[in-house]
Formats: C-alpha cells, structure tokens, sequence
C-alpha cells in the first residue's frame, strides 16, 4: 500500500512509493502486451474521470487503463458537468459522491481543484493535472521510462529544459527526481525561469549548451502559448536557435543519453522533427508507460491487492 491515500502532488510521495509505483506498473508489462489485455483487479469499482480541461493523451491513457483493470468509468467534461450551470465544484463532487463512487481522476486549469475535491469527498483522487501546478501522473511514467532505459534513477544527471515558469510538469517531475536521488538542472530562458529554484532545490541556468553534454536525461518542455500572458519570446525562430534541440545538438549529447518530451511536442520550436524521431527519443515509451503506470496508481490507491487478484 501507498503511504498515501490521493496522489495529488509528487512532493507527498516517499521514495518506497514511487518505486513501488513503478515495480508494480513493470508488473502490468504482460497484460498490455497479451491478446486480451484485461485483468479482473478493480471489477465492481467506480472511476469518474472528471476533465475540466480538454486533454487527448492523459485522458485516453486513464480510461485504457480503467478498462484494463475492469473498472467501471462515467466520463465528465467540463461543458457536461453542472458546473457551467453556476453549481459550485463542491456541490457537483458531493451529488457525485452520493453515488458510492470510489475515485476521482481530475484534470483542471486552477491549481488547487482536486485538493478541494478530496476535502469534499471520502473516494480517492488522482490529480491528472492542475494548471501551472502538478501533474504527479505524468512525473510517474517519465520516472518509468528514465529507469526502465538506465536500470536505476539513482545519480543520473537530468537537464529539464524549456518552459519551467508555466510548466505543471517540471513542477511534478523535478521534485519526484529528486527523491529518487537524481541530480537534476533547469535550463529556461530568463522570462521561463522559475522564481525560486532553491524550492526545487536545483540549480538553474540560462544556457543549455553549458550543460548539454553532461546530461545522462535531456527533458524538453512544450513551450506553453496557451498559458502565456503576452509575448515571452522574441520568435519561434530563435526560441529554437537558443533552446531548441536540434540535430546539431544531439550530436554533442553523450552515448547513451536519451531525449524525452511530454507532448504534445511543438515541432521545430523546442524540439526539432529529427531529433523527436531519433535513435536516443524516449517519447513514445512515454505514452505507453502512461498506461502501465495509471493502472499501477488506481491498483494501489484503491487497494487492488486486497481483491484477490494480483497484477
């Protein structure tokens, strides 16, 4: 069991969670590899996936992954839920949870929104991303990926490069590396940089040509334009000239360095189409480890072991 009840930030997380996480995510490997890939571990069990902010990814690999473990799932969206009817968040949770649900998967564009759904209900919450806040699921299959590629997390050298300040990812991935003992560094522009890296407790720099080759992890950040207020970069032309990862660059990163991205990947911007399909491109195991490790997090939080069946 997880020392946790809800998965709503990285920084709640111990190091024996996050590894059992991932141990029991390598444990799902066979089921989404098989013919059938179902196993009875959360039959009878209730998800709500509660997205108020459109996703494609995140929410595909959630409702794969309820479907895997035999879950029962009722979608909500942000245009279908009583909440543009002027009904407070609190009430739309409490008249859901009246129903003897037993987990919220919430995606929001506040910061903060599945904290209060938790203090409004008794069922567990996943957070799937708040705003410029956390997204502990995804930190969870980059970490899958990153030592599913190396073996171990322990002292690797991660660069996260990109767009930091509006980045719910860095503020998940960063603190999550650290626990698990990896040296990690954030490459930003001046108007991407975080406020206070020291909370972060990595050092920060303007320059990702500095530390390129010394990077065992290059995580390229997608630039977020939706997220910005006014013009925070000269062009996309020159954002790539100075941050972007390129070919050439590529070529200077180590043997056996691996890039990872996100998505969706803003081609030729913070990433080029030839790096984002080379040999050391870790992107689309990311979205399969997306699958392993969800189903790996509602098995835990919601007691799966307990159900007789094992992963």
């Amino acid at each position: 069991m997880l020392s946790v009840k809800h998965l709503i930030d990285t920084n709640s997380l111990t190091a024996d969670d996050i590894t059992q996480i991932l141990d029991t995510a390598a444990s799902f490997e066979q089921v989404n590899s098989r013919a059938i890939k179902k196993v009875p571990a959360l039959r009878g069990r209730t998800i709500v996936n509660l997205f108020l902010e459109p996703s494609t990814r995140t929410r595909s690999s959630f409702e794969l992954a309820e479907k895997r473990l035999s879950a029962d799932a009722l979608n909500m969206g942000g245009s279908t839920s009583s909440v543009v009817k002027g009904e407070s968040l609190a009430d739309t949770i409490q008249t859901i949870d009246a129903m003897n649900v037993d987990m919220f998967i919430c995606r929001a564009k506040l910061a903060g929104t599945p904290q209060k759904i938790a203090e409004n209900t008794d069922a567990v919450v996943i957070n799937a991303g708040d705003g410029k806040h956390q997204h502990p699921t995804q930190a969870m299959l980059d970490l899958y990926t990153i030592r599913k590629n190396f073996g171990h997390l322990d002292g690797l050298k991660v660069a996260i490069v990109g767009d930091l300040k509006h980045s719910r990812v860095c503020g998940s991935l960063a603190p999550a590396l650290k626990t698990m003992g990896a040296d990690v560094t954030l490459v930003a522009p001046p108007t991407f940089q975080v406020d206070d890296p020291q909370w972060f407790g990595c050092p920060q720099t303007s320059n990702l040509d500095d530390v390129l080759e010394d990077m065992d992890v290059v995580y390229m950040l997608r630039v977020q334009l939706e997220r910005m207020e006014g013009a925070a970069i000269p062009s996309r032309r020159e954002y790539n000239r100075l941050y972007g990862l390129d070919d050439a660059r590529e070529k200077r990163m180590k043997p056996g360095a691996i890039v990872c991205h996100p998505g969706p990947m803003n081609r030729g911007m913070e990433i080029n189409t030839e790096v984002a399909d080379c040999a050391r491109s870790r992107i689309l195991d990311q979205v399969n480890a997306g699958v392993l490790t969800r189903m790996a997090e509602m098995y835990l939080l919601l007691g799966g072991e307990n159900n007789g069946v094992s992963a």
